[in-house]
């Protein structure tokens, strides 16, 4: 049941194709995850419905964002967070940002937490359709993905403020899971 709405609200954001799970031959060595999945949800107080998919390959995960109902022309701060639970109404559930590591909070191009992401902007229809990949990361392991949650924040990340980007409040999350 939860696959088949899951594929509807693929269907409906134009990405029914990615909500094909791999087959377990297409899996790693002993199985380990080559893609994940989370449907972001929105927050009770608003937020964007959404679809994030994450593909392995070698050292680097591509990730694919599709959400919808947001601000035309907004940037939003995205990232992976330490907790893979997005209960409660304002998503803090979901715990702070990933960071194995324990390195500061920053931009690709710097020191980062592993769950730093780049920035993501809406079109003018607020829409977001981003591909980016991400180096050094992986779905699955004691510092991967899978099992953590993705949240999609209501402003833009300044990859300055410690710990969090100073990117406002949590209007969108879906734990990762592994698609095989």
């Amino acid at each position: 049941m939860r696959f088949t709405s899951t594929l509807s609200l693929l269907a409906g954001l134009g990405l029914a194709a990615c909500a094909t799970p791999t087959t377990p031959a297409a899996a790693g060595a002993g199985g380990a995850p080559q893609m994940a999945v989370a449907t972001l949800s929105p927050a009770a107080s608003g937020g964007a419905p959404g679809i994030v998919t994450f593909t392995a390959h070698g050292g680097a995960v591509d990730v694919h964002v599709v959400a919808t109902g947001l601000v035309p022309g907004s940037m939003h701060g995205f990232h992976v967070h330490d907790t893979g639970n997005c209960a409660s109404p304002d998503f803090m559930s979901a715990g702070g940002h990933f960071n194995p590591d324990k390195k500061p909070h920053g931009p690709q191009d710097g020191p980062h937490h592993m769950g730093d992401m780049p920035g993501l902007m809406a079109d003018a229809s607020g829409r977001i359709d981003a591909h980016f990949t991400l180096a050094g990361v992986a779905l699955d392991g004691p510092a991967g993905y899978v099992g953590h949650a993705v949240v999609l924040h209501a402003g833009a990340d300044d990859y300055q403020t410690q710990p969090t980007g100073n990117s406002g409040g949590r209007i969108s999350c879906g734990v990762i899971a592994a698609a095989i």
